[in-house]
C-alpha cells in the first residue's frame, strides 16, 4: 500500500512541553499528530518537552492517529538526542525541521537503524526553505525510510520575502515543485498551516485550494480547526457514490472486453477507475476510523 494511502485529512501540531495537551490528543478527531520539540518549544524546555513526549507514547492511548514527532536538526544541541529518543520510541515518524538535502535524512536514517527504531517508522521532511524547494526532487528519493512532506509556509515565506494571500499565489510555485517531487516517489504531502484562526473563511478557502492542488491533508496550529479540514479534505458522499458507480460499470464492460464504458454521457476509462478506487479506499479508512 503507498505511503500516502492512509486518512491524513487533519495533523495537528502540539507542543511537547504542553502536558496537557499531549492528554488531550488521545480524544481529538485529527487524523495526525505532530508531537513538536523544535519552534513550539523554549530553549529551557527542550529535555522537558523530550521527555513528555517519549512518556506519552510509551502510555500510547493514541488510537489510530498517525504520530510523528518533530525533532529538532542535528546542528542544535538538542537534535542528535531528540532523534535517538524518537528512534526508540512508539512514533510513526520522526519530523525533521529545515530539510534541504538528501544528506540530512541518510544520516538520520542511520541513527535510527543503529536504535533500533521499530520496522515502520518512517522520515518525515519540512520543506521550508528556498533551497528545499531547489531540491525537492533528490530529498524525495533520498531514502526508502522517506514518508512524506510537510510545507512549513510560515518559514517559507519569511525566506521568499512574500506575501501571505488568500491565494497563495507568491508561493504556488514552491507547493507546486514540492508536490511533483512527493508525487514521481509516492510520498505523502501535507499542506502548511494557517495562521490566522479568527478567518474562519481564509481557511476554509486555503483547505479547498488545498485538496485542490492535490494534497492529502492540512497541518493545523489549533484544535477547533480539525473538523473543517476533515470535512474538506474527505471525499463526499456524491463523490463517493459516482466513484462506486464507475468502477462497478467499467468491471462490466471489462468483463465484455471492452476497455472503456460511457456513465451518464462521460466517457471512463482504466485512468479513471484507478483515481475512483483511490477515492473508495479513503472513504472507508475514514469511515473505519472513526469507529476505532
Amino acid at each position: 500500500m503507498a505511503v500516502s494511502s492512509r486518512p491524513r485529512r487533519s495533523v495537528l501540531y502540539m507542543p511537547g512541553s504542553n502536558a496537557r495537551a499531549l492528554e488531550k490528543g488521545r480524544t481529538l478527531l485529527a487524523d495526525g499528530l505532530i508531537f513538536d520539540m523544535e519552534d513550539a518549544v523554549a530553549p529551557d524546555s527542550k529535555k522537558l518537552a523530550r521527555d513528555q513526549i517519549i512518556a506519552a507514547l510509551d502510555a500510547g492511548g493514541f488510537g489510530p492517529r498517525e504520530i510523528q514527532v518533530r525533532v529538532n536538526g542535528l546542528n542544535t544541541p538538542w537534535g542528535y538526542d531528540d532523534i535517538v529518543a524518537t528512534a526508540r520510541s512508539k512514533a510513526d515518524a520522526i519530523l525533521l525541521p529545515k530539510v534541504e538535502s538528501p544528506e540530512t535524512i541518510q544520516q538520520v536514517a542511520a541513527i535510527m537503524q543503529a536504535e533500533g527504531a521499530h520496522e515502520n517508522m518512517r522520515i518525515w521532511c519540512m520543506m521550508e526553505t528556498p533551497l528545499a524547494m531547489l531540491n525537492a526532487r533528490e530529498i524525495a528519493g533520498a531514502h526508502p525510510l522517506l514518508g512524506g512532506f510537510v510545507m512549513g509556509t510560515s518559514d517559507l515565506a519569511k525566506d521568499l520575502n512574500c506575501a501571505h494571500t488568500r491565494d497563495r499565489l507568491p508561493m504556488i510555485t514552491s507547493l507546486g515543485l514540492c508536490m511533483l517531487a512527493a508525487r514521481a516517489y509516492d510520498l505523502a504531502i501535507l499542506d502548511g498551516v494557517h495562521l490566522d484562526l479568527s478567518d474562519d473563511e481564509g481557511f476554509d478557502a486555503s483547505c479547498v485550494q488545498g485538496r485542490e492542488l492535490g494534497f492529502d491533508g492540512k497541518t493545523l496550529i489549533h484544535p477547533k480547526t480539525i473538523a473543517a479540514a476533515n470535512k474538506a479534505f474527505a471525499p463526499s458522499e456524491t463523490e463517493v457514490a459516482w466513484a462506486r458507480k464507475i468502477i462497478a460499470a467499467h468491471k462490466d464492460a471489462s468483463a465484455k472486453g471492452q476497455g472503456v464504458v460511457l456513465v451518464d454521457g462521460k466517457l471512463i476509462e482504466n485512468l479513471h477507475v484507478v483515481s475512483a478506487q483511490r477515492l473508495v479506499a479513503l472513504a472507508d479508512q475514514i469511515a473505519a476510523m472513526a469507529t476505532a
